[in-house]
């Protein structure tokens, strides 16, 4: 199967300019399901940090909107959208990043419009897996054959960052793909996204406390591969195009929770 090693940049770039706001309200919407779930599981409060973030940038130019929450299982959950959907381009994420009473993996969800589709979703190692089998067993094994069914799909071209970094960051099992904009194709990007967050709902639900002793550490693990993710994203520099550096590393910070005003969970 042919896998696209073009940068996000260089994609956006080489297509034409048009107006996909149709499809970026079918992507909100998607998203918007999801995030329901989720808020229907834990309890959930805005960080006031984020409230700035409602909406920002220009009818004209770029935009976005970006959530921050957190709770006491959830360290830090973000519901975000950047780009132009009127000129071909949006970013959309709902990423979910659990507090240290288990270690059930974080969840990462991203969308794309460029003006074709894109799409990321991955269970977030809090292990090494090559030390730690049995919780590979647990969480990525069972997951496995569906993957590559679903791998198999021509309408679905694997997408590889340029990015080491990038690469390190994915499980086994991550989906992270572009597509052509159909109805059929959206179709099974919802069918996917759905499944991996009702699977990883009953994760937790079924999941083992993190002994008190062990928090802090993983706490701060976590949160150095939180960081490092939102800093390293190799697609940045579409925020700095459409909002400047000052607006996109604020954005950023946003991501991992660089300027949170509520304390991280499960500590005490």
């Amino acid at each position: 199967m042919t896998e696209t090693l073009k940068p996000v940049e260089d994609m956006i770039d080489d297509s034409p300019v048009v107006d996909v706001r149709e499809q970026f309200e079918q992507f909100r919407e998607i998203l918007a399901e999801l995030k329901a779930k989720i808020e229907s599981r834990f309890e959930l409060t805005r960080d006031p940090s984020t409230v700035e973030l409602d909406s920002y940038g220009t009818n004209d130019g770029g935009r976005g909107s970006l959530e921050g929450y957190t709770g006491p299982e959830i360290d830090w959950m973000v519901h975000s959208w950047l780009g132009n959907p009127n000129a071909s381009f949006a970013n959309l994420h709902l990423t979910v990043w659990l507090g240290p009473q288990v270690k059930v993996p974080h969840l990462g969800i991203a969308l794309l419009l460029w003006p074709e589709g894109w799409f990321y979703v991955d269970s977030v190692s809090r292990v090494n897996l090559m030390a730690d089998g049995e919780y590979f067993d647990k969480y990525y094994e069972p997951v496995n054959e569906q993957w590559l069914a679903d791998r198999a799909n021509s309408e679905f071209v694997p997408f590889v960052s340029r990015a080491g970094f990038v690469r390190a960051s994915l499980s086994p099992t991550a989906y992270c793909a572009s597509f052509k904009n159909s109805d059929e194709n959206r179709d099974v990007v919802r069918r996917v996204l759905n499944d991996h967050v009702d699977r990883w709902l009953q994760w937790v639900d079924e999941a083992e406390p993190v002994p008190a002793e062990e928090r802090a550490a993983l706490a701060e693990t976590d949160l150095l591969m939180r960081r490092n993710i939102a800093e390293r994203d190799p697609a940045n520099v579409l925020g700095e195009r459409l909002l400047g550096a000052d607006l996109t590393n604020k954005l950023v910070r946003g991501l991992w929770g660089g300027d949170r005003e509520l304390p991280r969970p499960g500590l005490s």
